[in-house]
């Protein structure tokens, strides 16, 4: 065993995970308590915020706290599916594409204004977008994972398992700068919202832009890669096409309302598309003219 493959074993261990697991699930817990605290100060008037969030309008915002380590957690398991299957790592993606859109519902629901025409509110608008747009993307994500079915064991041959060691390298290389952007992120946060009072980046997306951007990268590398070990058509296309997708998925991140929902569902329903293409063409024998 190699020193990527010790190094990847430690850090993606059933003990680590599991201990991760237990430190987010408290960090959850922890948050989503005091944010509630800081909710009902707020409403009491016990503490004067300096600074104004309407996430400390209403109890139901306070969901959103636990949501955003939720997601942390949600990352490091993508990383983990790297070096095993493109496919799984992808699906992942959309899974935490879904959390963060349930997250900003959350968010956005004590917006919404009942004393006025619902659906004159601008609001009221979005969160009808927001949950049809999360209706179909777990309907799509559903159909991904059924027609991926489930990973056949097959023999690694030393070209394959060079692959394998490459990808789990750059799944070592990615733990830490996913804590350095979870890091990064609260500092920008908190400094632009409760130092400075200067903070005009959407919170939804805030960590994950950037996160996604690697994400791409990353991808693209890895593909990049993979041409000296298949000289497989349809699967160069499918790992291309799912490249695109995570490009449309990110791109949903600078735009909002109706546009962000549209290039969310068009960035899924894409990936699920070249993924039903693949597995017809996979099946198909060619005969040699």
């Amino acid at each position: 065993m190699n020193k990527v493959d010790k190094i990847f074993n430690f850090i993606f261990s059933d003990i680590v995970q599991r201990k991760f697991e237990k430190f987010i699930l408290f960090l959850a817990t922890a948050g989503f308590i005091i944010h509630l605290l800081l909710i009902y100060l707020n409403r009491y008037e016990i503490i004067s915020f300096t600074f104004n969030d309407s996430l400390l309008l209403n109890p139901i915002s306070a969901l959103y706290t636990p949501f955003s380590f939720i997601l942390v957690y949600e990352a490091f398991l993508l990383i983990y599916f790297i070096p095993n299957s493109f496919t799984v790592s992808v699906v992942k993606g959309y899974e935490i594409i879904s959390l963060i859109l349930i997250r900003k519902i959350f968010k956005d629901v004590p917006l919404v204004n009942l004393d006025t025409n619902f659906l004159l509110d601008p609001y009221s608008t979005q969160l009808i977008y927001d949950l049809l747009g999360i209706i179909i993307i777990f309907f799509l994500i559903y159909l991904f994972k059924k027609n991926a079915g489930i990973k056949k064991k097959k023999t690694i041959g030393k070209r394959l398992e060079k692959f394998i060691i490459k990808k789990k390298a750059i799944s070592v290389l990615l733990v830490p700068t996913l804590i350095f952007l979870v890091c990064y992120s609260f500092y920008f946060w908190f400094n632009g919202v409760v130092l400075s009072n200067s903070f005009t980046q959407d919170l939804n997306y805030l960590f994950f832009i950037d996160f996604f951007t690697i994400l791409i990268l990353v991808d693209v590398f890895i593909l990049l890669i993979s041409f000296r070990y298949t000289e497989r058509y349809s699967q160069l296309i499918r790992n291309t096409g799912f490249i695109i997708s995570t490009i449309l998925l990110r791109l949903s991140f600078g735009v909002s309302g109706l546009k962000s929902i549209i290039l969310l569902i068009s960035g899924i329903l894409f990936g699920l598309l070249i993924l039903l293409i693949y597995k017809k063409m996979e099946k198909v024998k060619y005969l040699d003219n």
